[in-house]
């Protein structure tokens, strides 16, 4: 039983949440032969105000990209 987190910076749909499930079950049956229906993934979203990237957090990177 596969079990797959991925962490995100923001938000996505719900559209992008099946189609990255999707990739991601292809991917696990594919090179480990494990079942499609046996894959459990969790999708865990975090405000940009709540990672950093080394030193810098993410909003003030995009306060910064928005402004150039």
């Amino acid at each position: 039983m596969p079990y797959v987190d991925v962490k995100l910076a923001g938000k996505i749909t719900i559209e992008q949440r099946r189609e990255i499930a999707k990739g991601i079950s292809d991917v696990i049956n594919e090179v480990a032969g494990k079942p499609k229906d046996s894959i459990y993934i969790t999708f865990t979203e975090f405000d940009r105000t709540n990672w950093a990237k080394g030193y810098n957090i993410l909003s003030d990177m995009d306060e910064k990209a928005n402004k150039s």
